[in-house]
């Protein structure tokens, strides 16, 4: 069975968070809730504070236990950049660049299946 949490419209980067959610793929969630509350990004308290709600969804909705949990699925999708998210940067000669205020969404899944043994190579 498997949990999910998501938060849309994150005000953080895609890229930045990507970064971060490469560090906590497919790892246990105390492990990667211990790894998230010690990078000293603003990326890591948001996919933390994702983390814990996957966790509370897994224990609350379908009853698992939390200590055997780990992350199955994560990614980072890329939210709006239009609209009210965009600003102007004054440039020479009455020239406007504009600056994107880039979005997030951010998806974990957590389960509690035991990994599958990963195939060894034979020579």
């Amino acid at each position: 069975m498997e949990a999910k949490a998501i938060a849309k419209f994150v005000h953080v980067t895609p890229r930045k968070a990507r970064f971060v959610m490469d560090v906590v793929r497919n790892s246990d969630v105390d492990d990667a809730l211990a790894l998230l509350d010690n990078i000293p990004n603003r990326a890591a308290r948001l996919i933390a504070k994702v983390v814990r709600s996957a966790r509370a969804n897994a224990q609350n909705n379908y009853q698992m236990d939390p200590d055997e949990l780990r992350i199955s699925r994560c990614f980072v999708d890329g939210g709006p950049a239009g609209g009210r998210q965009i600003r102007i940067q004054p440039r020479a000669r009455g020239q406007a660049y504009r600056i994107r205020k880039r979005l997030s969404h951010i998806t974990v899944c957590v389960t509690d299946e035991p990994r599958a043994p990963k195939a060894r190579r034979g020579r």
